[in-house]
């Protein structure tokens, strides 16, 4: 009862903090936004799977009111990590005194926050349009950074709003939508936790006007996976009102092929079109990346176990591609990944050495990719797990890499996971030069928050994050 009273006076703070500083509080990632008592209590908990302790309440809630007292201006804050390093680094301070030299960047400041705003469209509405559109509206608290204003769909019935708006509503896999949602057919707008979305209806996406709808300098984010090249995607620049274009797909030809937190620091105000690559290509490049940069990849092999996708089919019946016309629901399914080959886009050090295959099997989220590597510099599975742990914690790969090393956890339970890639500790194998590393991997949403983060780097709408790595 006491550590639920404290949770209820977390609440307001996390709320005020949100919705009047633009500030966003989570432990090791997991975000406190609009979470009840018992999801405060379970976050705390989860803290004991990173730091082998349980995160106490009676630390973080004097933590909040202390940064509620500091009025800061917009940032990501991590309370479980500020938490250790307030215990580390203290040295008998209070933590007002602590926070305000550790904060001094966004301490006092707000209600100046200065990042633009940028219009989004979404162009495509399906599994990865939707969990877009529910990260958007989520981070949409402050008014600042990203503000979705439009779909773009093509009809489907008479009744095609107000099943837009249902789908976005209630999700098989991922759960309901949090939060209140109001269709206005006169006016074709779906009114979602305050958040306006206008929606279009065109199958040409070079003969829309947004600027019609009050819409400019737009980055307009592509999921249908129709087009593909520069030629394809660029249609979407000849709209009024669009300035960028985001591909959620591998791009083909020289297009940038970005994976957050390994390359988007190579996005330049001059690349008007952009792709986020793939699920499993941000799952596995980070993970990669980190191998690589201690023990030097000679070559290796990734094998993805993918859940199925809408190009399946559900029970046998023509396809163009090699056995996927065979029902999703009832069957192992062989197939190809462009993936190992992907790699070398974002992560040119391993061009040429991977290989790579996958397997389709009967569930609806959450795929494994198994890296089978040698390594120039043998390892063990204790100093590859340690050094994997400590990546996920600690270095600038935190927001990709999670760790997990219990032997219960299954595939479902990493549904909504928001990193792009979780190591499963306990089956990672080492053999002298050998090493095989198991990565789950959200493959809708754990990806969605890898393409917001693309799109907040192209829109320069992030928010300082801390405590600084």
């Amino acid at each position: 009862m006491d550590r639920e009273a404290l949770a209820e006076a977390m609440i307001p703070l996390i709320g005020r903090l949100y919705r009047e500083n633009g500030v966003v509080t989570s432990v090791h990632g997991r975000s406190l936004i609009n979470q009840s008592v018992v999801g405060i209590l379970k976050a705390h908990r989860f803290a004991r799977q990173i730091d082998e302790v349980e995160l106490p309440l009676e630390d973080t809630l004097p933590l909040l009111e202390a940064l509620k007292d500091l009025n800061p201006g917009p940032a990501s804050i991590d309370i479980a990590r500020m938490n250790a390093r307030y215990k580390e680094f203290g040295q008998g301070r209070e933590i007002t005194d602590f926070l305000r030299e550790e904060l001094s960047d966004i301490a006092g400041l707000h209600g100046s926050d200065d990042r633009t705003s940028r219009d989004v469209v979404l162009y495509g509405f399906g599994r990865i349009g939707r969990l877009l559109a529910r990260i958007l509206i989520e981070h949409s608290g402050g008014g600042h950074g990203l503000r979705l204003r439009a779909i773009v769909v093509r009809k489907g019935s008479d009744q095609d709003l107000i099943k837009r708006a249902s789908l976005l509503r209630r999700d098989s896999v991922h759960g309901p939508f949090e939060g209140t949602i109001t269709v206005d057919e006169a006016n074709n707008t779906i009114l979602a936790n305050g958040t306006l979305i206008q929606v279009i209806y065109s199958a040409d996406p070079a003969s829309v006007d947004y600027t019609g709808y009050g819409i400019d300098n737009a980055i307009v984010v592509d999921n249908t996976g129709r087009w593909r090249d520069e030629q394809g995607l660029s249609q979407h620049l000849k709209c009024p009102g669009v300035s960028r274009v985001l591909l959620t797909a591998p791009g083909k030809g020289d297009l940038k092929n970005i994976v957050h937190g390994i390359n988007h620091d190579t996005i330049s105000d001059d690349d008007t079109i952009v792709t986020a690559a793939s699920c499993t290509t941000n799952a596995i490049v980070p993970v990669l990346k980190a191998i690589n940069d201690k023990y030097q990849v000679v070559h290796g092999h990734v094998e993805t176990v993918h859940s199925f996708t809408n190009d399946q089919n559900l029970i046998d019946n023509f396809h163009s591609g090699d056995r996927r016309g065979r029902s999703a629901a009832l069957n192992m399914v062989l197939t190809e990944t462009g993936a190992a080959k992907a790699v070398a886009k974002a992560l040119p050090v391993l061009a040429g050495k991977l290989t790579g295959n996958a397997i389709r099997v009967p569930t609806p989220d959450v795929s494994m990719a198994i890296l089978n590597l040698t390594l120039e510099n043998g390892t063990s599975k204790d100093e590859l797990n340690t050094y994997l742990r400590e990546m996920s914690l600690h270095s600038e790969l935190h927001k990709q890499i999670d760790f997990i090393d219990s032997p219960e956890v299954v595939s479902t339970d990493f549904v909504g996971s928001r990193r792009a890639g979780i190591v499963d500790g306990l089956a990672t194998i080492c053999s002298g030069n050998n090493s095989v590393v198991y990565v789950w991997y959200d493959n809708e949403f754990g990806y969605s928050c890898q393409v917001i983060r693309v799109l907040e780097e192209m829109a320069g709408a992030h928010p300082p994050a801390f405590p600084r790595v």
